[in-house]
């Protein structure tokens, strides 16, 4: 047989074989096919971010919804709002609440994604199916199914109780109790949240290499400890990731504590920042106030998150 040879192709002939302009343009190339994206993000975040800046240093009520001009008061909305007592209320249990689903939901969205990568195919798909089903239904159609689970008279979780013999819990209202009813609400917002983390963990998970935990098992170690060895410190960045993404979503939780405060909770013990502001607005139409809280929000969400992209960052100059 001949001995048959391809040379291969002379790449650093060809690099050098290019021209100065078309170097400029491949270098331009990236950064001209992000100016559509920016022209969209500009017209459908900047202009209402920019409203709602100079809505907070206004006096926007009812009447200017009308047609009267708004006055310009400065910072008065802020002074307002740093002075009221309730704001910090709400905000220091929006915060709690904020960091306490955000850890049950990495808690049991991690160990869902673990247990996909143990169990068989069909239980998988099973369990995958189940997830994607949560997290694929609206939020008020769920919302429905939760108020009558916890309905006071004909609720199923009532009736359960009940047949266990806590008596006490028979025409028990969940959602008239302040700790009841963040219970009921860190159930609801953790039940929503939890498919979105199983389903990043486990696409994180199923990129370490198996080799890895033979050789970990080999050396003796036992599963909890390979878990903490290997699969966190590898799976990291997108531990990190979705925890960020979880606390500034759990921040901004509206539509459950809306929903379930419009079905029997009490509002004034039960706000956070999301209805707060809403009941701001077109509850009271204090416009000018409620932009000013929204910016208020804005701020707190950048500084409980700023730890998580010091983090990540770090990670990526690694």
């Amino acid at each position: 047989m001949s001995d048959v040879r391809v040379a291969a192709p002379d790449v650093p002939e060809r690099r050098r074989g290019t021209s100065p302009g078309r170097r400029g343009r491949r270098r331009w190339t990236p950064y001209l096919l992000l100016v559509p994206v920016l022209l969209v993000l500009a017209a459908a975040l900047g202009y209402p971010l920019f409203r709602q800046a100079v809505m907070s240093f206004q006096e926007y009520g009812l009447a200017q919804q009308f047609g009267q001009p708004p006055r310009w008061i400065g910072l008065q909305n802020y002074r307002e709002l740093v002075t009221d007592s309730y704001l910090w209320v709400v905000v220091a249990r929006s915060i709690a609440f904020c960091l306490a689903n955000a850890a049950v939901t990495m808690v049991v969205g991690t160990a869902l994604a673990v247990l996909m990568t143990v169990i068989g195919r069909g239980p998988r798909l099973v369990l995958q199916i189940g997830l994607l089903l949560a997290w694929a239904m609206p939020h008020l159609a769920s919302l429905t199914v939760w108020q009558w689970l916890f309905d006071s008279q004909y609720g199923v979780v009532n009736w359960v109780l009940v047949r266990l013999g806590l008596e006490g819990f028979a025409g028990h209202s969940w959602l008239i109790d302040q700790l009841s009813f963040f219970v009921v609400a860190t159930i609801v917002v953790v039940w929503m949240s939890v498919p979105f983390v199983a389903f990043a963990v486990y696409a994180g998970l199923t990129q370490v290499p198996g080799e890895l935990y033979e050789a970990a098992q080999i050396d003796g170690s036992t599963a909890w400890q390979r878990f903490r060895a290997v699969t966190v410190p590898l799976v990291r960045p997108v531990l990190l990731i979705v925890g960020l993404l979880q606390i500034i979503w759990d921040l901004k939780v509206f539509t459950q504590i809306f929903v379930l405060q419009d079905a029997g909770g009490i509002t004034g013990d039960t706000n956070l920042i999301g209805t707060y502001i809403y009941r701001l607005g077109l509850g009271e139409g204090r416009f000018g106030l409620a932009a000013a809280a929204s910016w208020f929000v804005l701020l707190i969400t950048v500084a409980l998150s700023l730890y998580y992209v010091r983090v990540l960052v770090r990670e990526e100059d690694l």
